[in-house]
């Protein structure tokens, strides 16, 4: 609980004006509360108002979306563009498809995305998007249909100067490729205004490993400097099997890890010989299939119903890349009783409060998911760069940034943490680092 009257003050004003907003209200108060020490030395924050603004978008916009399927039936969904800070750069995050998106989730996104953006040290602000809509078991064509009535709306509302959207779940290359077509159509502008973009059209090399390759680049050096410890040689379980999942997998395998568990949102799969990314590609990237398929392909693997018991599986390394609040204070004791030692958050803030409080009491190193999962921002921010220039770097190239990116993150979440007090709660130390950086150009920028 907090004892900073103004942040308590802020947080009860957030709860009053977004009654229902959960997501959002969870991570304002994750936040808030990771922020305490670093608010009660800086009192101008409250004399300007800072979190008050923080907390309040600076732009939010609804809109309804008309389609027709392949069949001439019309649909409806709710489209979204929540724009919640541009104090240190154009607004910056991805767009969600997928039938749970509401206000209160692209809010908590969006929300994140500031931090996240600004651990990055690359000029971007935060912002996030999405519909309601299900692109599982729809045409291309169907797809492509929603793709451009959803950008006949968004594209008044974005620039390559003011916001630059990307993918996120239900958002892959096919989506960003129609996504591109019509706002170039409808603007007549071919421009970098969308990031994971196909590399025929402007897109960059690494883009679409990067938040996977991050991820382990963040944990790497996390059990390097905190633990004397690598990758090597751990047993790992990833949740998830969308970009985030495969590419965690594929670069934990590369520092010489185990991965021996994947899921959807079916179940998941066990491989304790080390799952093979190779089938895993084929049926989740060329197929899109289900995670079940694994287990009838290759000898030896398992599938179970229900994702939730992926965390029951003992592991060293534990890797949540699905979706929020997928780990849980049972998930977390078991982890815990498995000899889990460290954390590494791949999707938005996929461990609850109560996971999370779990894991630090117990001596688990945990890397949260603004700076953990920061790669594919990093990576969208590096394509921005390219596109400005008209430039193409190299795979290895990007890769390197990226890297660089990562373990810099670290650092700054590391030694934010020390200088709180909280030495090792990376936790504290990516909020504090993320936010001071945010805050600082606020107070210069004055009212707005």
């Amino acid at each position: 609980m907090m004892t900073n009257a103004y942040l308590n003050a802020v947080y009860q004003d957030t709860v009053r004006r977004n009654q229902g907003e959960n997501e959002f209200l969870q991570a304002v108060l994750e936040v808030f509360t990771s922020l305490e020490p670093y608010v009660e030395r800086h009192p101008e924050l409250a004399a300007h108002g800072i979190m008050e603004r923080l907390v309040e978008p600076e732009r939010m916009v609804t809109f309804r979306v008309t389609w027709e399927d392949d069949g001439g039936r019309v649909h409806v969904n709710r489209g979204y563009r929540v724009q919640f800070s541009s104090a240190i750069g154009p607004y910056k995050g991805g767009l969600r498809f997928h039938p749970s998106v509401n206000a209160s989730i692209i809010k908590f996104l969006g929300f994140e995305q500031i931090f996240k953006n600004s651990l990055t040290s690359l000029a971007l602000g935060g912002a996030k998007g999405g519909a309601d809509f299900d692109p599982k078991g729809r045409s291309d064509g169907e797809v492509m249909r929603f793709c451009q009535a959803f950008m006949t709306e968004l594209h008044r509302h974005i620039g390559a100067n003011c916001d630059v959207p990307a993918g996120d779940i239900g958002v892959g290359s096919r989506e960003i490729g129609y996504l591109f077509g019509q706002y170039k159509r409808l603007c007549n502008n071919f421009t970098g205004v969308l990031t994971g973009k196909g590399l025929q059209f402007g897109g960059s090399l690494t883009r679409k490993e990067a938040t996977g390759y991050g991820l382990l680049y963040f944990v790497e050096e996390m059990l390097r400097s905190l633990a004397h410890e690598t990758v090597f040689g751990k047993t790992i379980v990833v949740s998830g099997s969308g970009n985030v999942a495969i590419y965690a997998v594929e670069k934990a395998t590369h520092l010489g890890g185990r991965v021996i568990a994947m899921s959807d949102s079916g179940g998941y799969i066990v491989d304790e010989g080390g799952i093979r990314l190779d089938v895993v590609k084929a049926i989740k990237e060329e197929e899109r299939g289900r995670i079940s398929e694994y287990a009838r392909r290759v000898p030896g693997s398992r599938y179970v119903e229900g994702c939730g018991g992926i965390w029951s599986l003992p592991c060293q390394v534990a890797l949540p890349c699905a979706t929020q609040n997928e780990l849980d204070l049972a998930a977390a004791r078991t982890l815990v009783e498995n000899g889990v030692m460290a954390v590494g958050e791949g999707a938005n803030m996929p461990c609850t409060a109560q996971a999370v409080a779990w894991f630090q009491e117990h001596g688990v190193l945990f890397a949260p998911a603004k700076a953990a999962n920061a790669g594919g921002v990093a990576a969208s921010g590096l394509e921005m760069s390219q596109n400005a220039m008209r430039a193409t770097w190299s795979f290895e190239q990007v890769n390197e940034k990226l890297r660089d990116i990562m373990i810099n993150i670290f650092r700054v979440s590391q030694e934010a943490a020390e200088a709180c007090g909280r030495p090792g709660d990376l936790v504290t130390g990516a909020n504090v680092a993320g936010f001071q950086k945010v805050a600082d150009a606020m107070l210069s920028e004055g009212l707005y």
